[in-house]
Order: structure tokens, then sequence, then C-alpha cells
């Protein structure tokens, strides 16, 4: 049985902690620096928490850093747990952030869109795991078929490249899903009038792939549309986001 502490307690580390909790895994403590955010996630697994990196269970066989990359680093210079596996989930950090700090290190980056209060199914989700030695690669490995048929080695620079391409695949998409609510919401229509075609469209590259799906007046160059959807627009913002979209549709084709 793994005994793990986590240092975080946002969306990532949420819905991880529990799917390897009910795995079986002994999570001892949670770490984090808001209180409500330590005391909410240790109520959903019953384990003690702290906000301070000084009182951190020295127990733990793994710490799991699922902090802000900006912090990763900070946090786990105060843990003084060198012979312990320290190993973080970020898409873009590399695994010599660690350097230096513990002998023995890990990436354990799941590629999906987390929330707090949203359960996730991870028996699909693709894993990413890196480790400075073999032995800890096997065990990140062992550590993420628990809750994952979909696990895959992967350095640190081919993982910056595809925590880039999801950032375009899902956090920009989402701006773009939360623009057309605004454009909906002006003009006192419902945006659940969207749900089908974003089923659809989600659908279609699952069988097609991105190209081959593209639909639009972009493609088709359809100027009178276009001329007529950039007037309705109020934005500046929004209209100069239209034409760049549309001009990298078409350039694309």
């Amino acid at each position: 049985m793994n005994k793990i502490v986590f240092i975080g307690a946002g969306n990532l580390a949420t819905r991880l902690s529990i799917a390897l909790q009910q795995c079986g895994c002994e999570i001892l403590q949670i770490y984090s620096r808001t209180e409500e955010s330590a005391v909410a996630l240790s109520k959903k697994l019953n384990v003690p928490y702290t906000t301070f990196l000084d009182k951190i269970n020295s127990e733990a066989e793994i710490y799991i850093f699922s902090v802000n990359d900006y912090a990763i680093r900070d946090c786990a210079i105060k843990i003084k747990k060198r012979e312990s596996l320290f190993v973080h989930t970020s898409g873009s950090v590399p695994l010599s952030v660690f350097d230096g700090i513990s002998i023995r290190s890990g990436v354990l980056y799941p590629l999906q869109t987390f929330s707090k209060e949203k359960n996730i199914d991870f028996e699909k989700v693709p894993f990413f795991i890196e480790s400075n030695n073999r032995k800890d690669e096997q065990l990140l490995c062992n550590l993420s078929r628990m809750i994952s048929q979909n696990v895959h080695v992967l350095s640190s620079e081919k993982r910056q490249y595809l925590h880039l391409s999801a950032v375009f695949a899902c956090n920009f998409v989402n701006h773009i899903y939360d623009l057309s609510a605004q454009i909906l919401q002006e003009q006192s229509l419902s945006f659940e009038y969207l749900i089908p075609l974003i089923e659809e469209t989600a659908e279609k590259v699952k069988t097609l792939s991105p190209h081959d799906s593209q639909t639009g007046p972009a493609v088709r160059y359809d100027v009178p549309t276009i001329r007529k959807h950039i007037r309705l627009l109020t934005d500046e913002k929004n209209k100069k986001l239209y034409n760049l979209l549309t001009q990298s549709i078409f350039n694309n084709f």
C-alpha cells in the first residue's frame, strides 16, 4: 500500500487523491497554503491536513506536488525527505525541478481538465509518467494503472508540447464557449441551444481528423456571412478575435 502526502488541494489534487484512496492507497495528509481548501479535501478523504510545510507528515513514501508550477520547487525545498519519491503533476514543468532536492523524482501528469466537485472517470484519462530512475518509473506506472488503463512514459521535452496542445484544445476552446455564452446572454438566448452542436463537434474528431472536420463560413470563405458576423459583434476585441480565427482557418485550407 502506497503511503502518500498531497501537497496541494486544488482541482487536480482533489480528484486524484480521492481516486487513489478509493483504489487502496493510504493518503496520510493534505497540505494547502489556504486552510479552506485543506479542510475541504481533508473532510472528503477523512485524513489530517496542515497549512504549514514544516508540519508535513514524514512517513510518506510518495509526496505528490499538485500546486502552481512556480510553487513546486519552493515547496519541495522545505520538505526534508531526500529518500522519498517527489512527484509533480504539471504538464509544463520539467522533471529537473527536483534536482538537488530529492534523490528520487518523478512526474505523474493526467491529461484532463478537472473540477473539485465533478466526478471523473479516470479509466480513460491518459497518464504520462517520467522518473529519474527505472524503479520509480515502474512504481508510478503501476500507481497510475490502479485508476487508468491509458498510461505512457514520456520525456519532459515531449510533455511540454503535449501540454501546449492541450491548452489549445481545452483552455482556448472553453474560452470560446464563454464568449459564445456571452453573445447569447446579451440576446436573452440559452447556451443550452449550442450543446448538441458542441457534442457533435467533439464526436466527429473521434473518427475524422480535426482538419477534415472543419466546417463554417471561413472554410467556404463566405465573405458576406463573415462581414455580417463582424457587424453584429459589439466588442472590438471579439471582432479582432473573429478576424484572426477566420484568417487562420482560411490559411489552413
